[in-house]
């Protein structure tokens, strides 16, 4: 039917298009069954149910319900991902698109027109053809498909003619693509119906036809069920119990309650980094926790601690984020500048971090989750510690956001702003929901005069008062008009393989993460000085102890006390080299934990992470080398090496020695839980170096054993090789009465001056290091919270 003069619906079926719908009567019924629909689709469309929707003309405007308006229909009617409700309905406007059901491979759209409307195409979604050429989707003005976000490439994928509804796509981008939730590599085979998620876009070849079905600008979250337990030594206790929540897009809304009601934990839930015990979290009506490695970059996430290095300029903090982040072609500087705007820190663009205030410092972090531009926003206490003037300016940026379509949730104690929410969740004691609505009708269910929520926190500090008034919100009308009729659907019930997350270049991520490394390392200039004048201070004091002495070389009589004494300095080259390897790298991890975390919950790779690190150290060591053998070479004289010249030796031996205690101070930050544990295993970690060194105590047994676990058995090792401390002992004394007096240190093959026992130390130094970064990077993976 064509239209004349007035309103008509197109639907669409997976690029079938029906014939356009008229809409000529104040009442007008749409679904499957003749008879009941005036407006009937074809049978075999099961998505539609017998009735989907009906539709009222109210002074001239037409008004969609979901169902007959008594009940809903099975797979429900949403704009812009908001649920169209069955009591509510929704005021039609010109160019609107309704969805029926949210799973893409099954979606039937409808779309509103007025027939005077200049536009009269009748697609439904942007779409493009395919047909016999290829077809470039990305960022950049010329590709034939544009999709602009700042997470997409300029060239993101190209798609090749094979044969009609036949396709190959190549991906050319940098932060993946999926095809039927698969990650794919390189290239994939596309069929009609494959359903292409370039995050945020998701597009449908339909056919021969390219349809953009869903821009990814609105984001719902439901939450059905959500039961979560965990176990202690004497029973299970309960922190969320059976929680339902809609929450759709464009909301701002507030967790409050008491501490230890469950508020983080349900954030964390809905989030998708903690999983539930029973009950599930839908993102656009798909299992969030199952899909998060395609949602990844569409969430931000600021947790109640800082994630912010304090050593960098907020300009600087940002640009790293940007260059971890986004692809490298995009405009890291327009972008960061209109971050800045956003979150009005224009002016503070140069400050260092540390110098900011409460209120700047959680500004910046919110603008390091800005970046991507994501349409999901979940904040952990994000007014802690402000002052009224403080946490009202920050509620009303929130506001601003989620004005600008983003679905904001936040956990919060301070309730003086949450006026501004549109939905507020208060959990009582055992993770009981016992409001969940608006500002307006929270004063009215708790009876509140004045609209003081402390009244509230008094109340609920029962448990059993909580439980009380759980019930009654479940009775309440508030649960239905808030909950019960609201809750999507979820799109899909098959469970299919967790799609892989996207693994970002390995090497790009190492540069950026060295130069962020190398700034913070250069920045903190007190604690790079002690690292570096620690070495060839210990070793003047050796050669002011020693007086005239010379402790490395043989000298022209016989003297007992040479090889003891040589020793002593080797022992103290490598007690050096320990203390500082591990002071240097003891607090590097550790130190900056929960920005590793929230890095990697984006796309950090652990292994750019720690080679960043390593390559950074290393480097460190290398200028510490130079430096202390700079202070070995004026202090001492040089010993005749029968294997390698002495200063390449020992300035091998002191690198790996270096290296080796970087990577196990490495191991241990990424082991303890606090800089303070930290600490306090320096001095464990240096007692068995000591100890076992073979140089205060002669190693037999199970002690002998133990040393070769130690790094400064084989550092010293290296070090008496290439002195020959073997040669520095005299022969025994001959007595007149023909007994002898043996040296005060016996020979042995810890100091062989040959290439095989030098480089049997040097490669154990290297397996030492080999092992702890092994063992590091397990450390690290298994910190992965999803």
């Amino acid at each position: 039917m064509t239209p004349t003069t007035r309103p008509y619906l197109v639907l669409t079926n997976q690029g079938q298009i029906l014939p356009a719908f008229e809409l000529s009567h104040s009442q007008h019924i749409l679904g499957r069954d003749p008879q009941i629909a005036d407006l009937l689709v074809p049978p075999d469309w099961s998505v539609i149910s017998r009735c989907q929707a009906t539709l009222l003309e109210v002074e001239g405007k037409y008004y969609i319900y979901d169902g007959d308006r008594r009940q809903p229909s099975s797979n429900r009617l949403f704009i812009n991902n908001h649920l169209i409700s069955h009591d509510l309905g929704y005021c039609l406007q010109d160019g609107d698109i309704i969805k029926i059901g949210q799973n893409f491979s099954i979606l039937v759209t409808l779309e509103f027109r007025y027939s005077h409307s200049s536009s009269h195409n009748l697609k439904s979604f942007a779409s493009i053809s395919l047909k016999e050429r290829s077809t470039i989707l990305g960022r950049d003005p010329t590709a034939n498909l544009q999709i602009i976000a700042p997470t997409i490439s300029r060239k993101h994928a190209v798609i090749e003619y094979l044969n009609p509804g036949e396709y190959i796509l190549y991906d050319c981008s940098t932060n993946g693509i999926f095809v039927n939730d698969i990650k794919i590599n390189g290239k994939i085979r596309l069929n009609s119906g494959a359903i292409i998620k370039i995050p945020p876009y998701t597009l449908v070849l339909q056919g021969d036809e390219l349809v953009t079905s869903d821009t990814g600008s609105h984001i719902r979250l439901d939450a059905k069920n959500i039961f979560k337990t965990i176990k202690t030594r004497n029973h299970t206790k309960v922190l969320l119990n059976q929680i339902s929540l809609p929450i759709e897009p464009g909301q701002l809304v507030a967790f409050v309650g008491g501490s230890g009601a469950g508020k983080s934990t349900l954030m964390q839930t809905l989030l998708g980094i903690q999983p539930t015990t029973e009950g599930t979290v839908y993102i656009n009506g798909e299992n969030l926790r199952h899909k998060f490695n395609i949602y990844r970059n569409q969430i931000g996430y600021v947790p109640q601690s800082d994630i912010l290095h304090k050593e960098l300029k907020v300009v600087e903090a940002l640009k790293y984020s940007a260059k971890l982040r986004l692809p490298p072609d995009a405009d890291i500087d327009l972008i960061i500048e209109q971050t800045l705007s956003q979150i009005e820190m224009l002016a503070s663009r140069d400050v260092f971090v540390k110098n900011l205030s409460g209120g700047q410092l959680k500004r910046v972090s919110i603008g390091v989750e800005l970046l991507v531009d994501p349409k999901l926003f979940f904040l952990d206490e994000p007014t802690s510690g402000l002052d009224p003037g403080l946490d009202k300016k920050m509620m009303q940026l929130l506001r601003k956001l989620a004005n600008q379509g983003r679905t904001i949730i936040l956990v919060t104690h301070a309730t003086g702003n949450i006026n501004l929410c549109d939905r507020i969740a208060f959990l009582g004691q055992g993770g009981n929901l016992c409001y969940f609505g608006s500002f307006e009708d929270a004063c009215i269910f708790f009876n509140l005069e004045k609209c003081d929520f402390a009244d509230v926190y008094i109340k609920l500090d029962n448990q059993e008062v909580v439980m009380t008034t759980a019930e009654q919100f479940k009775r309440s009308p508030y649960q239905t008009q808030y909950i019960d009729q609201r809750l999507g659907i979820n799109a899909s019930k098959i469970i299919k393989a967790r799609p892989r997350q996207v693994q970002a270049s390995l090497g790009y991520q190492t540069l950026i993460l060295a130069q962020r490394h190398l700034q913070l390392i250069v920045r903190d200039r007190i604690n790079l000085i002690i690292s570096l004048i620690t070495a060839p201070i210990a070793i003047l004091l050796i050669n002011l102890a020693i007086a005239d002495q010379e402790p490395l070389i043989l000298g022209s009589e016989a003297d007992p006390g040479v090889a003891p004494l040589a020793q002593t300095v080797v022992f103290v080259f490598t007690c050096t080299a320990i203390w500082v390897g591990l002071a240097s790298s003891l607090q590097e991890i550790v130190k900056e934990k929960d920005i590793y975390l929230r890095e990697r919950l984006v796309n950090l790779s652990f292994f750019a992470y720690l080679s960043a690190k390593v390559l950074v150290l290393s480097g460190i060591a290398c200028l510490q080398t130079t430096i202390m053998v700079t202070a070995i070479l004026m202090s001492f004289a040089v010993p005749k090496s029968l294997t390698i010249p002495w200063f390449w030796g020992v300035s091998i031996t002191s690198f790996l020695t270096l290296l080796s205690c970087l990577c196990l101070g490495l191991t241990v930050s990424a082991s303890v839980k606090n800089s303070t544990q930290a600490n306090s295993a320096l001095v464990m970690l240096l007692l068995p170096q000591i100890i076992l060194s073979g140089v205060l105590f002669q190693t037999q047994g199970i002690s002998k054993y133990l040393s070769w676990l130690t790094i400064s058995r084989w550092s010293v090792g290296a070090y008496g090789s290439l002195v020959n401390i073997n040669a520095l002992v005299p022969e025994p004394t001959l007595l007149p009465k023909g007994t002898t007096i043996a040296p005060p240190f016996v020979i042995t093959d810890v100091y062989d001056p040959s290439w095989y026992n030098l480089g049997l130390n040097w490669g154990l130094l290297l397996l030492h290091s080999f092992v702890y970064v092994i063992v590091t990077l397990i450390i690290q993976k298994r910190k992965d919270i999803i």
